[in-house]
């Protein structure tokens, strides 16, 4: 009976963390494309749904149209691969979300190698990619598996050196006890952005190349591949594969805030009152903040060249992330930062 209960309160937590999830992504489609019209001067999404001129339903009508559209798959194409792919790249966005800790104890599973299964989980999701874009018997896709495998392979370094550095600091691998190493009487001069700005910025960045946002978009590249790893999909299929990306935009968002930037603890000092109070209120204020530059990137930038991208990843972020580490050792060993210290 003790196991029952056990299980069903864990599936409890579960259905806690990816429905508000699928929710937030939802929404945040809807709210990229807002932003996006604000800033081309023009009004975005506004009959379905109208309230205060926003349209509050377009998203959930784009799923509904979505999940009732055909799923064609094309006639020399690996059926089962084909299916298996948008899978393989929803599971690990999603089950990564069980090692984020949203307040002080607030968390699904409080591992001390939450980093380790965060960087496993992260990585997994190309190989949905890859097998969607080889599946497809699509010379498109298969084009823009290829870039966006040599993609995340170049990134997940500069991203896995930036985690080093945050470790090197906290000491621990534990999320939750990253955040409280960031807790100190100076507010937001006590958070990692501080002492590991290099490996914040590059953290960021790794991370909007790790989910092939623009302007890193080069695997799906429309004006060049035609949608690219995804180019064969429709229907509900395709809508997996969007839900993946956009939790994992969020989950990026969520990693930010959560290692740099102080998680749920308040950037004012405890003296303050209630600005002082930390809370899971402050996180999604942090992730918010995060999940919004995705959508300024988006509609300022153009798209990187593919070697571009490449001499970016190996030449410049690779180096600057093990010279910052290094940095960090010694700063850390000289009693400067870390270890409860304050910055």
């Amino acid at each position: 009976m003790e196991q029952l209960i056990f299980i069903l309160w864990t599936l409890a937590k579960i259905l806690a963390i990816t429905v508000p999830l699928i929710v937030s992504v939802a929404f945040y489609t809807l709210w990229e494309r807002k932003v996006i019209g604000w800033m081309h001067v023009r009004h975005g999404p506004v009959y379905v749904g109208g309230i205060f001129g926003i349209g509050w339903i377009q998203p959930f009508a784009d799923v509904f149209k979505m999940l009732f559209k055909e799923l064609i798959i094309p006639s020399n194409a690996n059926a089962f691969l084909f299916r298996l792919a948008p899978v393989l790249t929803l599971a690990p966005a999603f089950a990564a979300w069980a090692v984020l800790p949203f307040d002080d104890g607030l968390v699904l599973s409080d591992v001390n190698v939450g980093l380790l299964y965060l960087l496993a989980m992260t990585s997994m999701g190309v190989y949905g990619v890859i097998l969607g874009g080889w599946a497809s018997n699509s010379k498109y896709a298969f084009l823009g598996a290829m870039r966006s495998a040599a993609q995340v392979v170049s990134y997940e370094i500069a991203m896995g050196f930036a985690l080093v550095g945050v470790l090197v600091v906290a000491g621990t691998l534990n999320l939750s006890d990253i955040v409280r190493a960031q807790a100190g009487s100076a507010g937001l001069f006590d958070w990692y952005w501080l002492p590991l700005f290099p490996l914040f910025v590059i953290y960021f960045i790794s991370g909007v190349a790790e989910t092939n946002r623009a302007p890193f978009d080069v695997a799906e590249g429309e004006s060049e591949i035609v949608a690219g790893f995804h180019v064969e999909y429709s229907g509900s299929a395709f809508a997996v594969f969007f839900l993946a990306e956009y939790a994992n935009m969020i989950l990026i968002s969520f990693l930010a805030a959560i290692l740099f930037l102080g998680g749920w603890l308040s950037p004012f000092p405890a003296s303050w009152g209630l600005l002082g109070v930390a809370g899971i209120w402050w996180l999604l204020a942090k992730a918010a903040l995060f999940a919004f530059s995705y959508l300024w990137f988006r509609a300022t930038f153009p798209r990187y060249r593919y070697d571009q991208i490449m001499r970016l990843g190996w030449k410049v972020f690779i180096p600057i992330t093990i010279v910052w580490i290094l940095v960090a050792a010694v700063a850390v060993q000289a009693g400067w930062i870390g270890q409860g210290v304050a910055v």
